[in-house]
């Protein structure tokens, strides 16, 4: 039986036993996700000495993940709110602990990348189940600072990665990477059971959109191969068609969407030029992001010559300033709006990651890399829980997880097109992270471009978003049989039951 203390009429309080259980539960399991999307970058050089790979087969290790995760993660979504929220993340959690336990046990790159590419299936199912359900379980006047709490939670786990990861690398080894994800999800799965409210969409109905997964998945694969395969076959016919048949596939995909009845990604809900913009700012803010993590950790360790932990540790600061003061940027995104942190926070990010030009061979912590990590935090700080709550507040509570799969497949296709792209545009070779000199340089021209999608960001924000909307019910899309014709709005969802 889930426990409902604290839960009234409107919803379940922060403050309550319940809504304690329920951040925690979808604190672990966001951070099973977030663990491999940042622990794997401190691996790296590690994993491609031990499995003898180039800096192909260790851009396809993170993309392998980062492509199933964007291309299923709206799917995901919708499962939940059709069948039950918590039911999906508890299938994700266990399918997520199994695929780590693949990655753990890859005899070769081949099964590693697999073995990734089945993760990312469980995270689509996973992570958005982690909002939804705090969206759809908290009181409305909790919610901003449950997103905020998750969000500092969340991105602690995320930040620590790095840390822990350089640890497990210079200790046990880098299979522990992966394996660490079995003891989170012994533990997320039975408490999520216990304590966790099921929710769902009652409205939601019709077929899954399983052909528009495919092809927004298969265009987003395309496109990811042509911009990794580029530096070693060059302009190829390979290579070209693989890029046209991206861009074919992610219009047809559109198409799709405008057509089917039951769309995965209903245009409706971007009729909202609040969801829009800020899902547009997710992309240039988590592509600088995923850009920036990925190379800084192989240019402290080839470049700096720190060991995969110290790596890590150099990082630290980041974890701290996101424990601190995540909670507290919520609350503060939903007294003044989020136009102010969402545009002030990516221009200090982009100052932290300029900051990083100054890491090089013999770089001092204190001096260098301190700086630019504390720039960066605060950034992070100010812009990530603003950012989640107003694309939650931009839809209907009904909506939540389609909004949170939305948000989230933006975020990862964002860093999965930044790593295969940026070490194109910056010049890096297949074996660029085999040598100190060439690593450095091609380091020094990937850096200014993540400062620049951040400011990119930060322009979109200011000049789009506006005072986060209460979240209200979303108007019928047009009848199936498109005459054009809109049914009328729906009413207030009823609260989800607590069983």
């Amino acid at each position: 039986m889930t426990d409902t203390d604290g839960a009234d009429g409107d919803g379940i309080r922060v403050a309550s036993p319940v809504g304690r259980w329920v951040v925690l539960t979808t604190v672990l399991g966001s951070s099973m996700a977030l663990l491999d999307s940042t622990v794997i970058n401190v691996a790296l050089p590690r994993i491609g000495e031990d499995l003898g790979t180039d800096m192909a087969a260790l851009q396809w290790t993170v993309n392998a993940y980062m492509l199933t995760l964007a291309g299923l993660i709206l799917l995901g979504g919708a499962l939940g709110d059709r069948f039950g929220r918590r039911r999906v993340f508890v299938l994700g959690a266990v399918w997520f602990a199994v695929a780590s336990l693949l990655c753990g046990i890859a005899p070769n790159a081949e099964v590693l990348v697999a073995s990734r590419a089945l993760q990312g299936v469980g995270g689509a199912l996973l992570t958005p189940g982690s909002l939804a359900i705090i969206q759809a379980s908290f009181h409305p006047d909790d919610r901003a600072r449950a997103v905020g709490l998750w969000s500092g939670l969340g991105g602690v786990g995320a930040a620590v990665g790095p840390f822990l990861g350089g640890w497990l690398v210079d200790g046990p080894g880098w299979r522990w990477v992966f394996l660490l994800n079995l003891p989170l999800a012994a533990v997320c799965v039975p408490v999520a059971l216990r304590h966790v409210p099921e929710s769902r969409d009652p409205d939601a109905h019709g077929r899954f959109d399983v052909l528009g997964a495919a092809l927004a998945a298969l265009s987003l694969a395309l496109v990811t191969y042509a911009l990794i395969e580029v530096p070693e076959q060059g302009a190829s016919v390979t290579v070209i068609g693989a890029a046209l048949g991206g861009v074919v596939l992610g219009a047809a995909f559109v198409r799709l969407e405008r057509r089917r009845a039951d769309p995965m990604v209903p245009p409706s809900i971007f009729a909202s030029r609040q969801f829009t913009a800020v899902n547009i700012v997710t992309f240039c803010v988590y592509a600088a992001l995923g850009g920036f993590f990925f190379l800084s950790a192989i240019q402290l360790q080839v470049v700096a010559g720190y060991s995969a932990l110290g790596a890590g540790t150099a990082l630290l600061p980041t974890t701290v300033l996101m424990l601190l003061f995540s909670a507290s940027a919520g609350d503060l995104g939903r007294r003044i709006g989020p136009r102010i942190p969402l545009t002030v926070g990516p221009l200090v990010a982009a100052a932290g990651i300029l900051l990083m030009l100054r890491v090089g061979p013999g770089a001092s912590y204190p001096l260098d890399v301190l700086p630019a990590v504390l720039v960066l935090g605060l950034g992070m700080v100010t812009l990530v829980a603003p950012l989640t709550a107003t694309v939650l507040a931009a839809v209907e509570t009904g909506r939540a997880g389609l909004a949170s799969g939305v948000n989230n497949a933006a975020a990862r296709a964002a860093g999965l097109l930044a790593v295969a792209a940026l070490p194109l545009l910056a010049g890096m070779g297949p074996e660029a992270y085999r040598d100190a000199g060439e690593f450095a340089s091609t380091f020094r021209r990937a850096m200014p471009m993540c400062a620049g999608l951040l400011v990119a960001g930060s322009v979109i924000a200011w000049w789009a978003v506006r005072k986060a909307p209460e979240a209200r019910p979303e108007p019928r899309p047009a009848c199936s049989t498109h005459c054009g014709v809109s049914a009328p709005p729906l009413e207030p969802e009823p609260r989800p039951r607590h069983t």
